[in-house]
């Protein structure tokens, strides 16, 4: 099993608000995991919080990408809606070749009410303008020569992309799914998968049984590391520190909501922001070592090998532990997995 880092909102309070301290403690924090053994970081973007955040995760990664030299660097995920595609296709070929060939390109529709209105974007066009984005990348890296395109919402004649990715004909797409559905349709296109902190461990097996054989089936085979699961984490040494961890996820979490949320419309879908649905003591990676050994053992038996720890506190401390105390367990190439 491999351990990486996904990371966004910043609320580790040695840094309070300060925005120069938040973004260099995330840097120095990811240097750090690299050092002790975690193989990649993904970043996602958020805009209009209020609150300590990443707006410009290929920034960050561009900064990673001199500051590392084995970790996986990825967006988790960047909001196409946002984007325009070209510009786009153009930084994905340059963090490319800064990072050497290391960077992991992730991408979503967005749901967010805070940034729809700021951005000016209805709801209603965040599914069609990301499938145009996606047809438009698709073109830019497959074309061998200049191209054109005549869409809904982009429109454009004579392009071409420079400079091109180190890796061919792009880096790895990975599409971030909540659902059954939606892990069959990136098995079928040979898309890597990002699979939510909300699940538990019965509904991410399932969601990865059916990403696998989507993928065989349409012959892309499969690759456990192209599947990564989402975890909040933090380690505690007592109850009462995990019961002082949950409050802050859950703080952190309620924020998000609120952030996600249409106030006008509570009832509104396209707003809607995940939550967890399934056995709380088979989500969060947030207690003691026993605890979160024990729950990171329910998703390997699930078919999980890469997770992806999101602690939103940045504790060096915790990820410390992580290295010492849980990682050991898990990293024989092949061994039996007891039922738990």
């Amino acid at each position: 099993m491999k351990f990486g880092l996904f990371l966004g909102i910043w609320e580790n309070p040695v840094a309070a608000n300060n925005h120069h301290a938040i973004l260099h403690q995330v840097i120095d924090y990811v240097v750090e995991a690299e050092r002790l053994g975690l193989v990649s970081c993904f970043l996602n973007e958020h805009h209009f919080t209020g609150l300590p955040q990443i707006p410009s995760s290929m920034m960050m990664l561009a900064n990673l990408a001199a500051r590392t030299e084995t970790m996986r660097l990825g967006t988790a995920v960047t909001i196409l809606p946002w984007h325009n595609p070209l510009l786009y296709a153009e930084e994905v070929g340059t963090l490319d070749l800064l990072s050497n060939g290391r960077f992991d390109c992730g991408v979503g529709r967005g749901f967010r009410y805070t940034e729809c209105r700021g951005f000016g974007i209805p709801a209603e066009e965040l599914m069609p303008r990301y499938e145009e984005a996606l047809e438009i990348l698709d073109l830019a890296w497959h074309s061998t020569g200049r191209f054109s395109f005549a869409g809904r919402f982009w429109r454009f004649d004579d392009a071409i992309i420079d400079p091109t990715p180190i890796q061919r004909p792009h880096p790895p797409l990975w599409i971030a799914v909540g659902s059954d559905a939606s892990a069959i349709r990136a098995g079928a296109r040979g898309q890597s998968l990002l699979l939510d902190q909300f699940s538990d461990s019965s509904q991410i097996g399932r969601r990865i049984a059916a990403y696998r054989q989507a993928a065989e089936a349409n012959g892309h085979g499969y690759d456990p590391m192209r599947v990564g699961v989402t975890r909040a984490f933090h380690l505690t040494a007592s109850e009462a520190e995990t019961r002082d961890a949950l409050d802050h996820h859950q703080h952190v979490l309620a924020n998000n909501r609120k952030l996600s949320t249409d106030p006008n419309q509570l009832a509104d879908g396209l707003h809607r922001p995940p939550m967890a649905d399934g056995d709380p003591d088979d989500i969060w990676l947030i207690g003691t070592v026993e605890q979160v050994t024990r729950r990171i053992k329910r998703l390997q038996a699930a078919g999980a090998e890469y997770l992806l720890l999101l602690d939103a506190t940045g504790d060096t401390g915790s990820l410390r532990r992580l290295a010492d105390e849980i990682m050991p367990a898990f990293d024989a190439a092949e061994r039996v997995v007891e039922p738990v």
